[in-house]
């Protein structure tokens, strides 16, 4: 069947019937970048289909793609918007990126809400055990960064060792499961200049409040280290 002829005086290209959708969003996406600026309007689904000689469906179906790539904006009662072209090309990364960056934000979030207080109880219920656990895992995480090496594992189980002593077997799982979840992001950030030093000294301040047994110290040192996780995570 013979494609629609478009109206004369555009610059779209009439559309072969078998195209779909694919064909109206690449031609929308040429005219956005070519000639429309961020906040502008996108014309409305009826001139579309008779520009483009399609179906309103292959019209709708091809707006709602570059929604998706961060191109086009609905707005109740304003219509189709603009957004910055630049966004475009590298748009499925940069979503993925900005959405491991919220997760990170949220998670980081979590420890912020349980760990300082986590800590103040350790403080509080820690035995001389538990103290002699902590420090043998620094010693470790020393020893490795001494070595050059990365010292994840022992970075985890520190933490871990902070919420065992709290004396609250029901707070385990929930940090067990917050390690697992950053642990990508913590091995990364590990790997940062000076990152594994800051991390080591942030947990001796931690232990040492511990070993005073100084509760209000203790939730200090771990929401300064928790910031100071925070500030290196968002940049990578």
């Amino acid at each position: 069947m013979a494609a629609t002829q478009a109206p004369a005086g555009t610059d779209f290209e009439t559309i072969p019937r078998n195209k779909v959708y694919q064909e109206v969003a690449r031609q929308l996406e040429r005219h956005i970048t070519e000639k429309l600026k961020p906040g502008d309007l996108l014309p409305s689904e009826r001139q579309l289909v008779e520009m483009l000689g399609v179906s309103r469906g292959s019209v709708r179906d091809a707006i709602r793609s570059l929604e998706l790539k961060g191109l086009l904006e609905p707005r109740q009662g304003v219509g189709t918007v603009i957004c910055n072209h630049c966004r475009t090309a590298a748009d499925p990364l940069a979503k993925a990126l900005l959405q491991k960056r919220k997760l990170v934000a949220e998670l980081i979030d979590v420890r912020k809400m349980i760990e300082p207080h986590l800590a103040a109880r350790a403080a509080l219920h820690a035995s001389s055990e538990e103290i002699a656990e902590m420090e043998d895992i620094l010693a470790r995480q020393e020893a490795k960064l001494q070595r050059g090496e990365l010292a994840t594992g022992e970075d985890s189980e520190f933490h871990y060792a902070i919420a065992l002593a709290s004396n609250n077997s029901a707070i385990l799982k929930v940090v067990d499961v917050l390690m697992d979840l950053l642990r990508d992001t913590r091995q990364q950030s590990l790997q940062g200049k000076g990152r594994p030093q800051k991390s080591l000294a942030g947990h001796r301040r931690i232990l040492a409040a511990l070993t005073r047994h100084d509760a209000a110290a203790a939730e200090a040192a771990v929401r300064r280290h928790l910031q100071e996780i925070e500030n290196i995570a968002l940049k990578l």
